[in-house]
């Protein structure tokens, strides 16, 4: 009986169904869902970024800001700090309200104490608006604080923190001092501000109710 070769291999091309209204509607609808996606994202970045143009960029002619910028800006570091209560937290989570920062040794002389008050008393000046701002005191050193400092600054946010750490983030003006100065950063995170040694409280309070109002519309108390 003969036998048959072997028949070849064949094989079958499956064509690629054709592209009908309801196909081409698919795709229309997923390119459009990816752009109102980024006009959403847009939408929520717009509001901070119009309120940096407003307070750096469309400014008067003439108006000079008193404290000096940080340019670029400084996040904060992920480095832990102890708060009045002895527990742990991470620096960062100050994040999402305005913070004015003063810094100095827990043992806290009377400049220190002073400065303390100074920095609470600006903070007031901002009537209802200081509630989006943080007083924030950055402690170091190991001395206690005493009973009387820990009354007077019960309002505040005291957190002890290394010293070596705190310094590679905040740094003074040339000639001065980490603790000569208040410190502000912005609701991001972000050291954006540092104030003059002998501050003048009035012009401090300025620059503090243009930031506020740059930020009034995205920025809201609380975090």
């Amino acid at each position: 009986m003969a036998q048959t070769p072997d028949e070849p291999l064949t094989l079958t091309v499956h064509s690629l169904p054709p592209l009908d209204q309801a196909g081409a509607g698919a795709v229309v609808n997923a390119r459009s869902g990816r752009w109102k996606l980024l006009g959403l994202a847009l939408v929520c970045v717009a509001p901070v970024v119009a309120s940096y143009l407003t307070y750096y960029v469309i400014r008067p002619e003439g108006r000079r800001n008193y404290g000096e910028l940080i340019d670029p800006q400084r996040p904060l570091p992920a480095i832990t700090a102890v708060n009045a209560q002895g527990q742990t937290v991470p620096l960062a989570a100050l994040k999402d309200q305005w913070l004015l920062i003063s810094v100095a040794d827990s043992a806290c002389t009377d400049v220190c104490q002073e400065h303390l008050l100074m920095q609470r008393q600006l903070r007031e000046t901002l009537g209802r608006e200081k509630e989006r701002m943080d007083w924030v005191w950055l402690r170091t050193g190991d001395s206690p604080l005493s009973e009387p400092l820990k009354q007077a600054t019960a309002a505040a946010q005291v957190l002890q923190v290394d010293a070596q750490a705190l310094a590679a983030w905040l740094q003074p003006a040339p000639g001065q001092k980490i603790e000569d100065h208040l410190y502000v950063v912005d609701p991001l995170g972000n050291w954006m501000m540092r104030f003059p040694a002998n501050i003048d409280p009035k012009k401090a309070k300025s620059d503090l109710d243009r930031l506020l109002r740059a930020s009034a519309f995205w920025d809201k108390e609380g975090r």
